[in-house]
């Protein structure tokens, strides 16, 4: 079974006591963060801490992935250098704009899975070839710096970014990639929270990024299956399970016509339903 992604919630990995509760936290992905979230002073003990937190384990099933500061920032090459000793279970790059910066990173990572955050112009024009990349292993919407380097105003619903999310899941699908929807931003706003993962879940994402241990459940939540689509799902698995359906490649069920297509579908979602 592969291991779900659903929530993963970035932590700065400046603060101590945010690392500590990382380790009894129930996201499936915890994102130490070296980038935005850290003082340009501060990055320096936030990468000797990143690498402690490594060193240290106890993340259990949780996957540690570290946000790097880019290459092209005084802090970047020491960043993807100390990662790729200290091998976290991916490092998670920002503001690429094309393959090539990709295939930079994968070369510095060492080994260690590269994450790409989809965030600039450049990378929204270019993402079948950045997700092509040998060594990308999932990319992260990075849906606030997207919508100030396009001087977009999304709004709640993100009308605007709507063809930018497709793109960038149709893009992971493509090349067998993890795809994880951006931040939602106001904390205190549990509906709109609830709306936009549902929204993420419409749209395909694996799962999505999040800023505040409080929005961990509702995501889990979102993309967790219902009771009714397990319900509907167990329906078409037992339809084809019939004899009457051997050999056949679509049957009639529930006042319609469900193909193996649709037993596939089922049967992943019955999968995601017991991790």
């Amino acid at each position: 079974m592969t291991c779900p992604r659903r929530a993963a919630l970035y932590l700065p990995a400046s603060n101590p006591r945010a690392i500590a509760k990382a380790r009894t936290l129930i996201a499936d992905v915890m994102i130490l963060d070296l980038e935005d979230a850290v003082a340009p002073e501060a990055k320096a003990d936030a990468r000797a801490a990143a690498v402690a937190a490594i060193d240290e384990g106890g993340f259990g099933m949780r996957e540690l992935v570290v946000r790097a500061n880019g290459l092209g920032t005084g802090w970047g090459a020491d960043d993807l250098a100390a990662l790729a000793a200290a091998k976290p279970d991916a490092i998670l790059v920002p503001k690429v704009s094309d393959a090539a910066d990709v295939a930079i990173y994968v070369e510095r990572a060492g080994g260690v899975p590269v994450w790409a955050m989809v965030e600039t112009a450049g990378a929204v024009l270019r993402l079948d070839a950045i997700a092509a990349v040998p060594g990308l292993a999932a990319l992260v919407m990075g849906t606030n710096d997207l919508a100030k380097d396009l001087r977009m105003r999304p709004g709640a619903d993100r009308l605007p970014m709507h063809g930018f999310l497709a793109a960038t899941v149709a893009a992971a699908r493509a090349h067998g990639r993890i795809a994880l929807d951006g931040v939602w931003n106001a904390i205190d706003d549990a509906a709109g929270l609830a709306a936009e993962c549902a929204q993420a879940v419409a749209f395909g994402f694996d799962g999505k990024t999040l800023i505040h241990p409080g929005q961990i459940d509702a995501c889990l939540a979102a993309f967790r299956p219902s009771a009714a689509e397990i319900a509907a799902a167990e329906a078409i698995v037992a339809a084809f399970a019939q004899p009457g359906a051997a050999g056949k490649g679509a049957i009639r069920h529930a006042g319609g016509m469900v193909e193996r297509l649709h037993l596939a579908e089922a049967e992943a979602l019955l999968a995601r339903a017991k991790e």
